[in-house]
This record gives C-alpha cells, structure tokens and sequence, in this order.
C-alpha cells in the first residue's frame, strides 16, 4: 500500500505580516480596539493634564497651567484658615502672663495642645519625640529637674526665644567651659575627673580624688560652685546629681574635661511666634521636669 506523502505545511490561524527570521514567522495580531482607543484616550488625557495643571519643569519653576492650580496655595489657605480661627485665643496667650497661663483652663489646655505640636516639628529632632533627649549626645532630657539655665517657665520661654551659644541673636545665653587640655598636666586631668566622680558615685581611682578636690577648687569651683552643684546663671551643670549631659564614665569626663563642650541650641524667635513659643514652653513646662 503505497504511503501517503504528509503536508506539513498547515495554514496558521492568525495572518502573519510577512516577515520571517530564521524561519520563525511573526504573526499579525492587532489590539482589541476598545484597547487601542483607550491607550488614545489616555495620551490626549495626559497631555490637556499638562496644559491643564502645573506639570512641566523650568529653571525656576515649574508651568503654572492654565488653571492656575497649587498645592502649596491650598495648603497656605488651610493655613490661614486655621489661624484665623485660632487668632483669639493666639492673641491671648500671646500677652499672658506666663505664669498665669496655668491658672486658665482653656488657656493652658490650648498652650499644652499647640506646643506639642510645635515641640514635634521643631524641637523632637534632637530632644527626640518623647523629649527625653538623645543619650550622651548633649541634647538635654527634658522631663527631669536637671536644668542648665532654669526650669521654671519663665526661664524656659527665655532660652526657647533666644537659645543658647548662638550666633545669631544677641541675647542668647552663653557660656564657655575652657578646654583644660590647655591648661592643666594630665595627671591633673585624671585628678580632677575622679574627684568629681565622687561627687556622685565612685571615682576611677579614689587615692587621686583628695589630690582632684585641690585641682578643682583652683580651676573649676568659680562656675561649678565650692561643693559642685552648678550655677545656672552661667550654664554650669550639677555635677553631684549623677545626671550627665554627654556621660559620666572616666572617659567621657576625661574628655569633656580636657577638650571642654560648647553646645548650640537656635534662637526661636525668627523662627516662631511669640504665642507658638508660649506654648512651646507651656507643654515642655507641664511634661514633669518643670520647676
């Protein structure tokens, strides 16, 4: 029985466009119109967007379009809007007596609420959210009694509207601790570190502490006190109080002795309002380390 000759040439399902590349043929497989017409759709969407709304950017700006639209501008207005509902109260606080502000209840309430906020975006980068500080870092705690230039509120809203060793507005508070590396042997150094180790806890090496007690009447007592307990007049930290701004181990002190601090906090009063900084003060003043 003679063999059937097979074809194996079969006629594709879809029209192919002709082209071929190593035998592989490309089929010709137009999109849906609905597709197509949408993709259309979309590209004149897109470019009436463009002209429409602020879209292309230039050396300055971007365009503005033809609607004039900004999200900037409605988050202005919100602005606004919300002062000028808070203008009353704002105004209020403004020219409060600070101390009384305690007294008021719907005062104080609004301070505490505002300056919470302010503290948040303002003050919580290196006080942290929680105003506890950063740790041996000398960004101060907060919710402690351990003052540098004050706790009470008055003193507080003096060093917020101010700051501290900076150089941008006059009236900011300022101190300088000498860099002792300067002037005192390191054998001095180690003295003086671990008498005042022992103002709080236990020195590194107690037979050097009574030879310390010498070093720091003569070079430290003047801005610490006799007895070391600091003066806030001029900044100088407690140092019997086991409470350290950038830590108390032998190292840390060696350092901070030998290389002394100078830290910078910025003057708020360019930057905020006077009833944004009242209540700035008001809600650091309530979270339990004011005086």
């Amino acid at each position: 029985m003679a063999k059937q000759p097979q074809n194996n040439s079969r006629k594709p399902e879809v029209d192919t466009t002709g082209h071929s590349w190593d035998g592989i043929q490309e089929y010709n497989n137009p999109l849906p119109r609905w597709w197509l017409w949408t993709f259309y759709a979309c590209i004149l969407w897109g470019v009436l967007y463009t002209i429409a709304y602020p879209a292309w950017p230039g050396i300055k700006a971007a365009s503005p379009g033809l609607l004039g639209w900004s999200t900037r501008a409605n988050v202005q207005a919100e602005i606004d809007a919300a002062e000028a509902a808070n203008a009353t109260i704002n105004t209020q606080l403004a020219s409060a007596d600070l101390t009384a502000i305690a007294d008021d209840a719907e005062l104080r309430t609004y301070a505490t609420s505002a300056g919470a906020a302010v503290f948040r975006t303002w003050c919580a980068q290196c006080h942290g959210s929680g105003a506890a500080g950063v740790a041996a870092s000398g960004y101060p705690n907060l919710l402690d009694d351990d003052w540098l230039w004050g706790g009470d509120i008055e003193a507080i809203h003096t060093t917020i509207t101010h700051g501290i060793r900076n150089e941008e507005d006059p009236d900011a508070r300022w101190s300088q601790m000498p860099a002792f590396g300067d002037i005192l042997a390191k054998e001095e150094i180690d003295q003086v570190v671990n008498y005042v180790m022992s103002l709080s806890g236990t020195p590194q090496d107690a037979s050097l502490v009574e030879a310390g007690s010498v070093v720091y009447q003569d070079n430290c007592a003047a801005c610490h006190m006799e007895n070391g307990t600091g003066d806030r007049a001029q900044g100088a930290p407690n140092l019997t109080d086991a409470i350290w701004l950038y830590g108390g181990n032998h190292d840390t002190l060696t350092h901070s002795v030998t290389y002394s601090r100078f830290g910078v906090m910025p003057s708020w009063s360019n930057r905020l309002s006077e009833a944004e900084i009242r209540a700035v003060a008001t809600y650091v003043h309530q979270l339990g380390g004011g005086e």
